[in-house]
């Protein structure tokens, strides 16, 4: 490992420690190389993530070793970091870091954070939720091919509503569609919003898709995971590099790319040409913002026909209407 090297980043000396550490041993990509790549990337990275809160994902050998979660930024953080507090289903408060510009994610890439999950709000107003996350969630059994049919059979939906979607690779196994949303709904609201999808999905597709909360009733179907909209959830982040040995990125693309891409080949070390030679497939995405009344209509619908609402994670608080919160397994063992 070579000693420290300071990096200005618009006017702020970030230093970098151990910079020569392999972080991701699949190609023996370094520290330095995951900044040069974050750095590379920054104009559309910023886009998506400037201003909003960050969990960090943190390993501090590298990928494939130890690693923790961490929403509270550490004592002794330089004092001009912008952080914000948010709060857990259970009320408890942290100080996370604050996307306010490349100068804080480098400073965390330092202490060893390997995956950036966004909160889907800005810092400054966090009572507004301006965007609906569809994580399409690959079930045992379901391959890429199906989530690819997934994607395009969501988007086909959504654009019936009038409603525009963006994909990108998980940097993982899952495909995440994006609607930009106006600011007008809060994260409840926008939770919903992605029950009412789901549930759409699934009756338009039953044999494909599924929007069931209990595992052992998805069978080999893509599971659409509204529960990623819950409050206080977050999302792995765009454009941020995933904690895999092969450094794989959650990278959008075109709608065009959907039947070819491979994910596993979008990394630190490839991303970076493909931005400069293709552009940022989600450019403008911003400038849209989408309404998702029509959404909000379904739900409406479907409370008035007597459905009740969908089963929250088990770390919140009992929600008005759900139902029991037990799987139906159990419940019938209980009956």
């Amino acid at each position: 490992m070579s000693d420290a090297v300071s990096l200005d980043v618009g006017g702020v000396e970030v230093r970098i420690t151990s910079p020569g550490k392999v972080y991701f041993p699949q190609r023996g990509e370094t520290k330095l190389d995951l900044v040069r790549y974050y750095q590379a990337v920054e104009g559309p990275l910023l886009d998506r993530l400037r201003g909003r809160p960050l969990l960090l994902e943190r390993y501090p050998d590298g990928a494939g070793g130890k690693n923790w979660f961490q929403k509270r930024v550490p004592k002794g953080a330089p004092p001009w970091l912008s952080t914000t507090v948010v709060s857990t289903p259970n009320g408890t408060t942290s100080d996370a870091l604050v996307a306010k510009d490349l100068a804080h994610v480098l400073w965390a890439v330092n202490l060893g954070c390997l995956g950036f999950h966004v909160w889907p709000f800005r810092a400054d107003t966090p009572e507004v939720t301006d965007e609906l996350r569809v994580d399409l969630d690959p079930s045992p059994g379901v391959g890429f091919e199906q989530l690819r049919e997934a994607a395009g059979l969501t988007r086909e939906f959504l654009g019936e509503l009038g409603i525009e979607a963006w994909v990108k690779t998980s940097g993982s196994r899952g495909l995440h569609l994006y609607v930009m949303l106006e600011s007008r709904w809060d994260s409840y609201e926008v939770r919903a919003a992605a029950v009412a999808l789901a549930r759409a999905l699934e009756r338009r597709h039953p044999e494909r898709i599924t929007a069931r909360w209990w595992k052992e009733e998805r069978g080999a179907r893509v599971f659409v995971d509204f529960n990623q909209n819950a409050p206080h959830k977050t999302v792995f982040g765009t454009w941020c590099v995933r904690p895999r040995t092969g450094g794989q990125v959650s990278t959008p693309i075109g709608w065009d790319e959907l039947d070819t891409v491979v994910p596993d080949e979008l990394t630190l070390s490839t991303v970076p040409a493909r931005v400069a030679g293709r552009g940022d497939a989600w450019a403008g995405a911003g400038d849209r913002p989408q309404s998702i009344e029509p959404l909000l209509e379904m739900a409406r619908r479907d409370l008035a026909d007597g459905l009740m609402d969908a089963p929250w994670p088990p770390v919140y608080p009992k929600q008005p209407n759900e139902p029991p919160r037990v799987a139906p397994s159990r419940a019938k063992k209980t009956e």
